[in-house]
């Protein structure tokens, strides 16, 4: 069988009249399946996923997890117009089309070409052109110059997608069962999820250079504004605690192995900081007062004359989102802020940000509910009122800096051959973040999680959340 991509029409959108992306819950096969039954469906794709490690026959139900995934990606990019499909904005962010092209890539260099008899690239070139970091994979486009690559073309391109997808089913069709495949597809699975809210990401990035300001989707009807609810502490006895993953499900290498960590009584806030707390410490001259500051971050702040979060207008009232330029909602987390602002307003509000082991030790034992990029409003909003003796927000609307390094836990070795690079490489200068955004899919995220990134980093939809010590 051979699975649909659908490129673009000729006159450079996708069919109109549409006022939003394909309901991701509406896809055919897609991540779950009527609205009201969301809550009860969102781990399906999850529980795919780890189907094989549970014993189950794996191949057979694997090829329907990867059309899912694969129609999510295209469905993102339905909202865009052709042109939009090249822009890049910043060294750090990619054009969709690359996004497009190299998670396909991905299945051709780790899977088709080791697993499928005598396969034929799609064009070799490509594997130059596609290739993102892999250095044991050979040469690669340096990543500030994928914005020059017009060519291949957006149709080009999809149709690279379909021949991969029609590669990939009739693998996953006429194989033998194999442990190995079974694993190398589902970590292509989950990465083309990273790549996914990559996509948004650098869209929004994108779109916001522009200044006509464009929106990606017109705004959801609204949501009924939530007073925010009081900033609280809960307590954590701490002790001996077990972090990494555990259980036969997926996971990244570098959340392994499962180790035992010392954990200090410590107190968790019970929900994130919102846009009008962070007002707050602008207007306590929070950028002006170095003492809040690490050295590096103010060395930054002075380098990039950081005034407000990114995508903040001058008035402080407005923010652009992928919506457009929207009013900002006090209430709701605030986000766009990089290591150095959150450590920052931590320290003026006299706390600390939390440690990925604090964190990851107050959502052990929570389900991953939240809003993440299924509900589509593609931006965080307020957490109901109450929330008990429990911490809010744990998953989804934000991604959470926490102040631990990315370093490998006691025991990590990297996985043998190219690979090996998809995690290892990267635990130096980087700091963890927990928790997903708004913009994840939610089978992706589990409280074991480990995203990282660099210290400066402000185009992810970063936020914070207060600890501290008891």
């Amino acid at each position: 069988m051979a699975l649909e991509s659908h490129p673009p029409s000729p006159s450079g959108r996708r069919e109109e009249p549409r006022s939003a992306v394909p309901a991701l819950h509406d896809i055919p096969g897609g991540l779950s399946r009527p609205r009201e039954s969301f809550d009860r469906d969102a781990t399906l794709l999850e529980r795919e996923l780890a189907r094989g490690a549970e014993g189950a026959p794996k191949l057979s139900t694997l090829l329907d997890s990867y059309g899912k995934v694969r129609r999510v990606t295209e469905a993102l990019c339905a909202p865009l117009a052709v042109d939009d499909y090249i822009v890049q904005s910043m060294p750090d962010a990619s054009p969709t089309k690359w996004h497009l092209a190299h998670t396909s890539w991905f299945f051709e260099e780790f899977v088709l070409q080791h697993f499928a008899d005598d396969y034929r690239f799609h064009d070799e070139s490509w594997r130059y052109l596609f290739n993102s970091y892999y250095e044991a994979v050979g040469p690669r486009l340096p990543r500030p110059e994928r914005g020059l690559l017009s060519r291949p073309t957006v149709e080009q391109t999809f149709a690279y997608r379909a021949y991969v997808d029609e590669q990939m089913a009739r693998l996953l069709e006429g194989c033998e069962e194999s442990d190995e495949l079974w694993r190398v597809v589902t970590l292509g699975l989950h990465h083309e999820q990273q790549h996914q809210e990559l996509l948004l990401t650098d869209i929004k990035h994108a779109f916001s250079c522009n200044p006509l300001h464009p929106a990606y989707l017109p705004p959801r009807p609204a949501v009924s504004r939530r007073e925010s609810t009081p900033l609280g502490f809960v307590e954590f006895e701490g002790g001996l605690a077990e972090i990494g993953h555990e259980g036969r499900g997926f996971c990244f290498d570098n959340e392994l192995p499962r180790h035992r960590v010392w954990i200090a009584p410590f107190r968790i806030a019970n929900r994130l900081i919102t846009n009008e707390e962070f007002r707050g410490f602008i207007a306590s001259g929070g950028y002006a007062s170095p003492e809040h500051w690490l050295s590096d971050g103010w060395a930054c702040l002075e380098r990039e004359r950081w005034v407000r979060p990114l995508y903040w207008g001058e008035s402080l009232d407005r923010e652009f989102t992928l919506a457009g330029v929207r009013e900002l909602d006090p209430d709701a987390p605030v986000c766009h802020l990089s290591y150095y602002e959150a450590d920052a307003f931590a320290r003026w509000a006299g706390a600390r940000l939390p440690s990925e082991f604090e964190w990851e030790l107050a959502a052990a034992e929570l389900p991953v509910r939240g809003n993440f990029v299924e509900e589509e409003h593609l931006r965080p909003l307020s957490p109901p009122a109450g929330g008990g003796p429990l911490p809010l927000q744990m998953f989804g609307d934000a991604w959470e800096w926490t102040r631990s390094a990315y370093a490998p836990y006691p025991g990590y070795a990297p996985p043998q051959g190219a690979l090996g690079e998809y995690n290892g490489k990267f635990m130096v200068s980087q700091l963890v973040l927990k928790g997903g955004s708004c913009l994840s899919p939610r089978s992706h995220i589990r409280a074991t999680y480990r995203n990282f990134f660099p210290p400066a980093a402000r185009w992810q939809m970063s936020g914070l959340r207060l600890a501290m010590d008891i």
